[in-house]
């Protein structure tokens, strides 16, 4: 591939704060709950539960969580994010120029994709940092690169990668990176914890949708598109890669906001009653992130450590996400060359 026909690749993550300190908190936390897509209510109520409630009393809380994991080289989601845009970039080879891009925060999608119209790139691959389809993830992700270029006009043409939550080589980049925990820890059960989502944004996707507790037992044309649906599949998928038996795993949701109903069943509930029916030994996994961040490190690797040793359990350990694993890479790279 000539210099002149090098692609571009825009990894989008969610984002992190520039630093742990509450003022840096708060105007993430601002620009994060002020989408639409996330806090989805008339704006009016928005802004007044973000300047009466959220910006208040959540910053330095949230500030005082940021530092229980922070790093002395940043922000762990943003040093895995780079170590996976490097990684990729030497992957992929001259052909293709790789940018990592925050959809909240720094670095910003403007300033990456004016670094990739810089390099000379014809077209762009985007990649949404998220394997399971959400609106206020990977579809704020898309509109907001679509926005970005649509108020220029020299970009070139823009590429979309759809969601990966089963593709083979992301589902085996989750085995892979899970299997010395499990080996180590021999679990009684491993609990499968994604992100959770408000019911109101996967309502509707499909003909049973929330109205039964099987209705995500399997994926099909009727909740293909649906986050919860495809939550479970993941989990099916990585448990017949670490040749998981029936009844020894399960599917949970973490990281509620709000005083609405949201998708579960909760992980923090689940632990409770997981310990009930004698469970000692646990394993989490965590496969709605590509990358370790305060929702795997603080949110499970210590609140949800801390539980389950009050509880009484035995055992307990927390699978890394694929970040920057060659195996990973090497799925993404393949990713990107299919389109």
């Amino acid at each position: 591939m000539g210099e002149r026909e090098r692609s571009g690749v825009l990894l989008v993550n969610l984002g992190s704060p520039d630093s742990p300190e509450t003022r840096d908190v708060r105007r993430y936390l601002k620009e994060f709950l002020s989408d639409s897509r996330v806090l989805t209510m008339p704006a009016p109520a928005r802004w007044l539960l973000l300047r009466t409630v959220v910006l208040p009393f959540r910053s330095a809380r949230s500030a005082a969580l940021y530092r229980s994991i922070w790093t002395a080289e940043g922000s762990p989601l943003l040093v895995h994010g780079r170590a996976l845009a490097e990684a990729l970039d030497e992957r992929l080879g001259d052909g293709f120029r790789v940018a990592l891009a925050m959809r909240y925060g720094s670095p910003s999608i403007p300033e990456a994709l004016d670094r990739l119209h810089a390099a000379g790139c014809t077209r762009i691959v985007v990649v949404p940092l998220f394997p399971q389809a959400a609106e206020s993830s990977s579809g704020s992700a898309v509109a907001r690169v679509r926005e970005c270029a649509t108020a220029r006009s020299d970009l070139p043409p823009l590429d979309f990668v759809p969601a990966f939550f089963s593709e083979p080589g992301f589902i085996d980049a989750v085995g892979a990176a899970a299997r010395e925990t499990v080996e180590t820890v021999r679990p009684d059960h491993v609990l499968f914890s994604y992100h959770g989502l408000p019911e109101s944004h996967v309502r509707g996707s499909g003909p049973a949708c929330l109205e039964r507790p099987d209705c995500c037992a399997q994926l099909d044309s009727g909740n293909s598109g649906c986050y919860r649906a495809q939550c479970h599949a993941t989990t099916r998928a990585v448990a017949a890669r670490l040749s998981l038996a029936d009844g020894t795993f399960s599917t949970a949701f973490q990281s509620r906001f709000g005083p609405t109903a949201w998708i579960g069943p909760q992980t923090d509930r689940v632990l409770s009653s997981l310990r009930e029916d004698g469970v000692g030994r646990l394993v989490l996994i965590c496969p709605a992130f590509v990358a370790d961040c305060l929702e795997t490190l603080e949110e499970i690797g210590i609140r949800a450590r801390e539980e389950w040793e009050e509880l009484g359990g035995e055992a307990f350990g927390l699978a890394p996400c694929v970040n920057a694993t060659p195996r990973w890479v090497d799925a993404l790279a393949e990713l990107i060359q299919r389109r």
